[in-house]
Order: structure tokens, then C-alpha cells, then sequence
């Protein structure tokens, strides 16, 4: 006749002991060494807090319609100059020449997020004048808004320079974000919410390309126009002007951010538990061992004299 099993269960063994006894020192060290011990392993093995995160953001970028373009038309330090400065205007005297400037926005991908700039600038010059370098700086509005407000007036600044004289120099490149320090994950940033360009002050110095970089430069947050690149066209005809045509890119960005409290809770748990589960089977291992091997003198009470009681 067949035999078969119809029902199992375990079997509790309980072990008692007095509170000042060897077994009871074992599991206070136990249960320290159970639930500390995951602790250090996951923050010595690095990246327990996180301290920087990133996300990815299309940034809000609205070009604020100034410019200060100087061109060199001589390699002895002729040039002329124009920009929507009133007050750097006036300084220029003869240097300076009005061009004839378009500027066009375009929502490629119709998200109401303005995708690139499309920018040309004609500048007349007289028959005896030749182009041999340009410097272009283009402000913006730059806004991000996922995580912290973060609001800026940033710039983009073009040098190229060619021993030949031009008719035409054509950039394209990305208005890209550079931080030096991570943005806050909340709460309003207007810190460098600031013009570039000091247009009120009558000085010269104030319109300095030179002075002006390196008080931009100086923030931690700054744009850039990465990814450049000029196609310099030699040879221009008499009458006809100068032109300068940029392409300025606005890409999907990844920002980096400091997170808050329950974001660094949310990852350092994860990797604390993930550990404290090998601790728990290890000394639970342990504890098996020892108690059912009597090293440690205790009070076994097997599972049929606990009904009893």
C-alpha cells in the first residue's frame, strides 16, 4: 500500500534565558551587527547619498534682440562697429556702420518652446573697406522650470578671424548650458537674471568684449555656443555688404541638480535594505547554529511541551 504525506508544518523551538547571560550579550551583538553593519557596507562602498542627479529638460531660450557686432577691416586695427546699444553707439563716431539685421525664432516641433534662431546681419561697407575678422555676441532669455525656476540672461559670443578678406561668414552651433555647481531641486533662482551688457553706463569700458566675458565667465552658470562651426566665404564685390548669418540652436539639455531630502531618502533605503536582506540570512544562519548546537547555555523548549503549557 502507497504512502503519501497529507499535511506538514514546522515545528517552533523556543530557547529561553535571564537577561544577564552569555546568550542574551550574543544577541544584542547580533542584532547590532545585523542592522548596523548594512549600513557601513552601503555607505563606504560610495554613492549611498546622492548628492548630484541630473534630469533632461528642453530649455525655455527667447533671443532679447541685442547685439555688438565689431568687424576688422584691416590687420592694422581699422574696424567698424554697431550694436542696439545706444550708449556704445555713440562712442563710435566714425567706426560706425548701421547694418541691416533679421532675426527669426522657429518652434521646429510646435511644443511652444522655441527650437533655434535663424539670424543675419548686412553690413555696408565702402569699396575701399575689406572684412578680415568678426566678433558677435547675441543675448538671450533662458528659462528652465522642471525641477527649480531657474531664470538667466545669458550670451552668445562669435570670433572668427582669416588673413583673407570675406564676403560672408556662416555659424551654426548649440546654445548649450554649462554649470560650474549643480541648480537646487526647488524654489526660485534669479541670481543670474542680470543683462550681459551694462548698456546704461556711458563708458567705454562697459562695452569692452574683453571686460565683458570675463565678468560673464566669472558666474557658475553660463551658455555657450558649442558645436560651432564658420564657413568663412572670401571675396566680396564692390557695393555689396558684408553679411553674417548665424544658426542658433536650442537642444534638449541635462541639468544637474542637487537633490532634496526625500529623494536622497528614496535611494539610500533601497540600497540599505538590498543589503540588510544578506545580513538578516547570514546571522539568522547563525543563530540556528548556535542555539540548536548548545553553545551558549539556554533553556530549550521543544514544540510539544509548549502545547502543553
Amino acid at each position: 500500500m502507497a504512502i503519501y504525506e497529507v499535511f506538514s508544518h514546522p515545528s517552533l523551538i523556543r530557547y529561553r534565558t535571564s537577561i544577564f547571560t552569555k546568550a542574551t550579550l550574543f544577541l544584542l551583538i547580533v542584532l547590532v551587527l545585523t542592522y548596523i553593519s548594512p549600513l557601513l557596507v552601503a555607505y563606504r562602498s560610495h554613492g549611498f547619498w546622492l548628492k548630484i542627479n541630473t534630469y533632461e529638460e528642453q530649455p525655455n531660450v527667447r533671443f532679447q534682440y541685442q547685439v555688438l557686432m565689431i568687424a576688422a577691416t584691416s590687420t592694422s586695427g581699422d574696424f567698424v562697429a554697431w550694436s542696439t546699444f545706444d550708449n556704445f553707439n555713440d562712442l563710435q563716431g566714425d567706426h560706425l556702420r548701421v547694418p541691416l539685421v533679421t532675426a527669426l525664432e522657429e518652434d521646429i516641433n510646435q511644443d511652444g518652446k522655441m527650437d533655434l534662431l535663424n539670424f543675419r546681419l548686412e553690413l555696408p561697407l565702402q569699396s575701399s573697406e575689406h572684412v578680415y575678422s568678426v566678433q558677435l555676441l547675441l543675448t538671450f532669455s533662458y528659462q528652465l522650470f522642471r525641477m527649480s525656476t531657474f531664470i538667466m540672461q545669458s550670451m552668445a559670443y562669435v570670433h572668427f578671424s582669416s588673413p583673407i578678406s570675406g564676403a560672408q561668414l556662416s555659424v551654426i552651433g548649440d546654445l548649450k548650458l554649462h554649470q560650474r555647481e549643480p541648480l537646487k531641486h526647488r524654489g526660485l533662482d534669479t541670481r543670474y537674471n542680470l543683462s550681459v551688457v551694462n548698456d546704461d553706463s556711458p563708458f567705454a569700458s562697459s562695452f569692452d568684449l574683453a571686460d565683458i566675458t570675463a565678468s560673464y565667465q566669472d558666474r557658475n552658470v553660463t551658455t555657450i555656443l558649442a558645436n560651432q562651426y564658420a564657413v568663412w566665404t572670401p571675396v566680396r564685390a564692390a557695393n555689396v555688404p558684408f553679411i553674417i548669418k548665424a544658426v542658433v540652436k536650442y537642444p534638449v539639455e541635462i541639468i544637474t541638480y542637487r537633490p532634496g531630502f526625500w529623494e536622497l531618502i528614496k535611494t539610500a533605503w533601497i540600497q540599505y535594505v538590498s543589503i540588510l536582506l544578506i545580513f538578516l540570512w547570514v546571522f539568522e544562519k547563525i543563530k540556528i547554529f548556535v542555539f540548536e548546537n548548545k553553545v551558549l547555555t539556554t533553556i530549550m523548549i521543544p514544540p510539544f511541551k509548549q502545547h502543553q503549557s
